[in-house]
This record gives structure tokens, sequence and C-alpha cells, in this order.
């Protein structure tokens, strides 16, 4: 790739966090089908995963098209058959593009309700439920409360910068979460401990 049209951006705390992510996916998702990856960002998780995870497929998104060019750049450098080009989702929106699109399995959601207005991560519980089947898993990960309370210094001086830039973000409280899953038909399946104070936290449809 000419490194002048290099579009390709990059989130240092992928590669930290992108190997413990990976196991998690490796015992909780299906062993076949499309995996929606929500709010892909740079696109360096897609490229990632999607081959370790073979022969599921997986169909990275988002709704910044300057995010979307990064992610097809990595796709550029790093071709795999099993990923699919970025589409266009807002998780906030009361329709995806890709309900009519092809069955989805599971949903991965990886650092995005910190980092969206209360609107987008209702609307990804909302839209999760209308397009996974029973049984189908969807899968967060990021900072979180419990209890109310921060779980480390470093995540309360996160949530504090995080407020300062949008009042509409923060560390979201696991317990609301959950709550908001579950009024989605959504059942808690685990939460894991992962590194630099974060969570994986694994849900599933119920009927």
């Amino acid at each position: 790739m000419d490194n002048s049209q290099d579009l390709r951006r990059y989130a240092p705390a992928t590669e930290r966090n992108r190997e413990p992510i990976l196991a998690i996916l490796c015992q909780v998702l299906p062993s076949t089908g499309t995996i929606l990856e929500i709010s892909s960002g740079t696109g360096e998780h897609a490229v990632f995963m999607a081959p370790q995870l073979a022969p599921r497929d997986w169909l990275p998104s988002d709704p910044n098209p300057d995010a979307r060019a990064s992610i097809a750049a990595w796709q550029q450098s790093a071709p795999c058959d099993n990923i699919y080009p970025p589409i266009d989702l807002d998780a906030s929106s009361d329709q995806w593009l890709v309900e009519s699109k092809q069955p989805i399995t599971a949903i991965v959601n990886i650092n995005m309700i910190h980092i969206a207005p209360r609107s987008a991560y209702l609307g990804l519980f909302a839209g999760a439920r209308r397009i996974l089947p029973v049984g189908g898993i969807l899968y967060l990960y990021g900072p979180f409360k419990q209890g109310g309370v921060h779980t480390a210094p470093s995540n309360a001086a996160f949530d504090e910068s995080l407020q300062l830039q949008n009042p509409e973000w923060g560390v979201r409280d696991l317990e609301e979460v959950i709550a908001v899953a579950q009024s989605h038909n959504f059942l808690l399946q685990q939460v894991y401990p992962m590194p630099a104070n974060n969570l994986s936290v694994v849900l599933r449809t119920s009927e």
C-alpha cells in the first residue's frame, strides 16, 4: 500500500486487548454464521479476529465514513476471505441496513457504549433483539462501574475525561446495562474480568 494514501487508523489499546478478547470469543461464539461487529472503529480488531474465527464470517460496521475508510484500508493490507466490506450502521437507528440483508448469529461490540450517547447503547440492545435468533450472542467489552462504583482509580479518571469531552459519554453501570439487556429479552450468560480493569459481558437472547 502507498503510504501517502494509507487510510489506516491505529488504536493503541487494540494490540493489548485483542488476544484476551479473542480467547473469550472462541469460547462463546456459535461455531458458524455471520458475526456483526458494531462500531468497528479503526478496523484492527476486524482484521485480527476474522481469520482466527473462520469458518465464521465477520461483518464490520461503523457510522463514521473515516472509520469505514480505515477498516477498508486494513482489509486491503491484510486480505481475508471471511470478512465483509464495512457497512454504515448507527446503533441508535431504529432500523439497521443489515436487517434485510443476511442472517446474523452474534454481535460483537468493543469499546463503544462508554464513548457514545445513551441512545446508542439503548439502540444496540433494541437492534440486537430485532436481528439475533433465539440463543444468539451479544458480546460487550469495555470498562464498567459495578454497584455504581468504579472498579479502579484509572477508570474513574477515564470516566471524568470522557464526560469533559461529551456529557453524554461516560462509563456505564454494569447493573443498569444488564437491566436494559433483560428488558430486551437478553439473559446474562457470563461476566469475565479482563486486562486494564475492563470486562467482557456475554449476553444471550431468550424466547
